[in-house]
């Protein structure tokens, strides 16, 4: 990922300067300098040194001369926090982040996630899940019975890849993904994410319907939302605050458009916040939340932005949250009355 602004912040408490140097590092922006207002060095404020400053200060009264010198001498633009962030494991914080984060964008740009699609290795079919034999009995449906997010950002091609590589055939489930991506890779996306297994891949445009065995990519330009008989349609605007697609509105739509059929979401490797605001809400209906282990991520801010908000039932590896998947939907056919669908 290249950073798009350089970022300087100052904060007259350490919690909350550590507070805020993560939650903009956590967003693929880069922090040169995070210190009091007393500590700062005159360098700083020459020209080219800095694209952006963030400003938190308790009590403004104190340290009014400093802002003065501030405002005079800064050459950067100054963004001033308007309220002390809450713990990382408050129910407010990703609220707290994603406001942050917007106003980041409005100064000084989205960061640009830059992905190598072409680097992406194919995967042994050797490592493909065997078939469950609830599975064989599954008859074609009109309209998906389960309905999986899939949400990604740095690095998620290739985990959601692998994630896919190791599915098998005639697994009766629907996925929508929420990547991260330039717009422009859409198609190159689809392609390496439906080769080397049996997932048909395509860009979620209006009109589409959505069945099981497919993994519809969101689109980056326009928001998409789903009728209850798999329908994709397009909302006509542009995806809410500064992510897009957007995860969380991702997430929210498809639980909207198919409602208990809305089976669950899993998060995967990215930078950011997103999924956090509406993966708890998925959560509290019932429906699982799973995400990508730390460990295996490329990056892990996203993944681990929605575990701290207790609502993750299940991490582990692409290809254990694939087993995970597959497990789960076989208890279900099991236990149902009818395997048909």
């Amino acid at each position: 990922m290249t950073a798009p602004g350089r970022v300087g912040v100052i904060a007259d408490s350490t919690l909350q300067g550590h507070l805020l140097s993560s939650a903009v590092k956590g967003q693929g922006y880069q922090v040169v300098v995070n210190t009091e207002p007393g500590n700062l060095e005159p360098h700083w404020f020459e020209d080219d040194a800095l694209d952006l400053w963030v400003v938190d200060l308790s009590s403004e009264d104190r340290w009014q001369d400093f802002l003065d010198h501030l405002l005079e001498n800064a050459s950067a633009p100054i963004l001033f926090c308007d309220g002390q962030a809450p713990a990382r494991t408050d129910a407010l914080y990703p609220r707290w982040e994603r406001r942050l984060v917007t106003k980041l964008v409005d100064f000084i740009g989205k960061p640009q996630v830059q992905e190598r699609l072409d680097v992406i290795p194919k995967r042994a079919p050797s490592l493909r899940i065997p078939e469950p034999k609830e599975f064989q009995a599954i008859m074609p449906a009109h309209r998906p019975q389960r309905v999986w997010v899939l949400g990604a950002s740095l690095g998620g091609p290739a985990a959601v890849k692998e994630f896919l590589d190791c599915l098998p055939a005639k697994l009766p489930v629907a996925f929508v993904l929420a990547q991260h991506i330039d717009g422009s890779f859409l198609d190159t996306l689809c392609g390496v994410l439906s080769r080397d297994n049996h997932i048909r891949c395509k860009v979620a445009v209006d009109g589409e319907t959505l069945h099981h065995g497919e993994l519809a990519i969101a689109p980056v330009e326009y928001a998409i939302r789903f009728r209850h008989d798999g329908r994709i349609q397009s909302t006509g605007q542009p995806w809410e605050g500064p992510y897009a697609p957007s995860i969380d509105q991702v997430i929210q739509n498809v639980s909207e458009g198919f409602g208990q059929l809305a089976s669950g979401a899993i998060l995967f490797s990215g930078m950011g916040n997103d999924g956090a605001i509406a993966a708890p809400k998925l959560a509290a209906a019932g429906q699982p939340i799973w995400a990508q282990s730390s460990e295996t991520c490329a990056c892990s801010s996203q993944p681990d932005s929605v575990r701290e908000t207790g609502c993750v039932t299940f991490s582990g590896s692409p290809e254990q949250l694939a087993q995970q998947l597959v497990e789960q939907v076989r208890r279900e056919l099991k236990n149902a009355e009818s395997p048909a669908i």
